[in-house]
């Protein structure tokens, strides 16, 4: 038969756990955050480690890379035949106007084409840091949308590299020669805009997954999306520029 002192501990016992669930101490609320930043600050590491890679990389193909880059002034992509037909503008020549302008481009090049590379490994870190504190449903919604984001901005960077940039260029520098003036184009202002252009398209093919997101959260829809289409209409992409781009 259990004593009075037992049932007495054992009913201190029940309570002090309830009191532990519902007040916990000090050290137990700070080691999960502690744990918590801890995985970030690997999966951070990680991330950075695989993006200085892949920089050096890619700073080691950069006489290539700024070919690419000049690609669509000489030519332009031809989707019948599934290659690029020359422009007519293979005469056109670039200068640099500083001694570090072209390997400050090469640099930013570089660097622009290492995150288009290590972005989805980067993505799939946060998703990984995120996922155990995410419901099951919002763990359907959120990989699958996050994916999907990035195909839509490789998407727009495609359409952009393939499509956009070699009539922009072409039609700019034609319409600079046949007003009378000697093209002489400076590889960091060329860059600048080719890149410029490239996040632009990126960011436009962006919006229909930014307008989801929205909606999901309840904060726009159908109504509000007609009465205030007018002011959501792409104005003035290229009057402010950024200034890493324009180096």
């Amino acid at each position: 038969m259990p004593s009075p002192h037992s049932e007495q501990s054992g009913s201190r016992g029940f309570f002090q756990r309830i009191q532990d669930r519902i007040f916990p101490s000090i050290d137990d609320k700070r080691m999960p955050l502690l744990v918590h930043l801890t995985e970030l600050r690997t999966r951070l590491l990680r991330a950075a480690v695989i993006m200085s890679i892949v920089f050096l990389g890619a700073f080691y193909f950069a006489p290539t890379l700024m070919t690419w880059v000049q690609a669509p002034l000489y030519s332009y992509f031809s989707p019948s035949k599934m290659t690029w037909v020359p422009s007519g503008l293979s005469d056109i020549t670039f200068i640099f106007l500083s001694p570090a302008e072209a390997f400050w481009n090469s640099i930013k090049v570089s660097a622009v084409v290492a995150t288009f590379i290590v972005m989805p490994y980067a993505l799939y870190e946060l998703w990984k840091f995120a996922e155990p504190g995410l419901r099951v449903h919002e763990r359907r919604f959120t990989l699958p949308f996050v994916t999907l984001c990035s195909t839509m901005f490789y998407l727009g960077i495609s359409f952009c590299y393939l499509v956009v940039l070699p009539f922009a260029l072409n039609f700019l520098v034609g319409y600079g020669i046949d007003a009378g003036f000697t093209p002489h184009l400076s590889i960091g202002i060329f860059v600048g805009f080719n890149l410029w252009l490239l996040l632009v398209f990126g960011l436009i093919f962006e919006l229909p997954m930014l307008m989801t997101l929205l909606a999901k959260l309840g904060l726009v829809d159908a109504p509000w999306l007609r009465k205030y289409r007018k002011w959501m209409r792409l104005k003035a992409l290229f009057q402010r520029k950024l200034p890493f781009f324009n180096q």
